[in-house]
């Protein structure tokens, strides 16, 4: 495993990255706005799954909301593929950065375990907000807040 981390310390991008500050920046910040733009779509999504402004129907704010998050997911993914590549062996052991890749894969796996259901389905078709779908948002709030809160603390663990 340690041989694949320092390899991807290696590819072009990593170097790139680790000699340019002003790269370095920017990827940052993108990866910070991506990260604004799950939490952009997914809080509001969310809230209104679980009963708040019931006035504003699912069916046409669900799919747009849920698939800005994927955006933003995509976008987090590639964007932090880069930030670790940059240190990758330190940051695979960092339990912050590991709590993070868990809560994001948890976030990734609760919003397409309910993406399949009927219960999702109908909901985006004005249907009734179940039991499933509400626990979903609300496990969905859980997580996501959860791995903002373990990015930012990954830079306080490093050594």
């Amino acid at each position: 495993m340690e041989e694949l981390l320092a390899w991807i310390g290696t590819l072009p991008f990593a170097l790139a990255i680790r000699r340019s500050a002003t790269l370095y920046i920017f990827v940052n910040a993108a990866h910070i706005l991506s990260f604004g733009i799950i939490i952009g779509a997914i809080l509001p999504l969310d809230l209104r799954l679980l009963g708040l402004a019931p006035a504003v129907p699912i069916a046409v704010v669900g799919p747009f909301l849920s698939h800005a998050a994927a955006v933003g997911v995509a976008l987090t993914i590639v964007t932090g593929f880069c930030l670790f590549s940059v240190n990758p062996l330190e940051y695979s052991g960092n339990v912050a950065f590991l709590t993070k890749m868990t809560l994001l894969a948890l976030g990734v796996a609760n919003a397409v375990l309910l993406h399949v259901t009927p219960q999702w389905r109908a909901a985006v078709k004005g249907g009734p907000l179940t039991l499933r779908v509400r626990l979903s948002a609300f496990l969905s709030l859980m997580i996501w807040t959860g791995a903002v809160v373990a990015g930012r603390w990954i830079g306080f663990l490093l050594e």
